[in-house]
């Protein structure tokens, strides 16, 4: 599991994220010190730390390095959600808080993205599309367990090799949702 990341390690690997290219310590830089009084040093420190955690691949050019993101944001985010579930000894009602809490623009997008993961063929199943839809938010206490279609051998979620940047010191990138969708 990676652990989260610090303000600092977030403000860098933002960049790198965004900029979703090779970047060099130089540009971290200049674009940190539009929010911050920040050395170069410092910079390259945390950008060498990520490396050592396998948040970022480097290749040499020059007496420099230009550092690329192993993950997506959104494989970083899944993974600490995914951790946090995990860690909880009531899976169902941390998942039932967690509904609770959304807006119904977050609880749209789970739907979409349950659609996705089940493919077209669960919408042919059951008729309807919609039937995946999420959960009423309701007490902890009541959620009922739930069930296990797939993880690992310890029968946790998730599980998947590569979507934990810890797993990622290989250098393997993990496909994103829309690899694996082919969108």
């Amino acid at each position: 599991m990676p652990r989260p990341l610090g303000e600092l390690e977030d403000a860098v690997m933002t960049r790198v994220w965004k900029w979703n290219r090779p970047v060099t310590v130089r540009e971290v830089l200049e674009d940190l010190q539009q929010e911050r009084s920040i050395a170069y040093t410092t910079v390259m420190t945390v950008l060498d730390n990520l490396h050592q955690k396998g948040w970022v691949r480097r290749e040499a050019e020059g007496r420099a390095y230009r550092y690329e993101a192993v993950s997506t944001r959104a494989a970083y985010a899944a993974a600490l959600m995914n951790d946090a579930w995990s860690q909880s000894d009531n899976p169902a009602a941390a998942l039932v808080a967690f509904f609770g809490m959304m807006s119904d623009e977050q609880r749209q997008a789970l739907r979409d993205a349950v659609r996705i993961v089940q493919g077209p063929e669960s919408a042919q199943d059951t008729g309807s599309a919609e039937t995946a839809a999420v959960p009423e938010a309701e007490s902890p206490e009541s959620a009922a367990p739930p069930e296990r279609s797939g993880g690992n051998a310890e029968g946790k979620p998730g599980g998947n090799r590569g979507e934990n940047p810890a797993e990622m010191r290989g250098g393997k990138n993990p496909a994103s949702a829309e690899d694996r969708t082919g969108r």
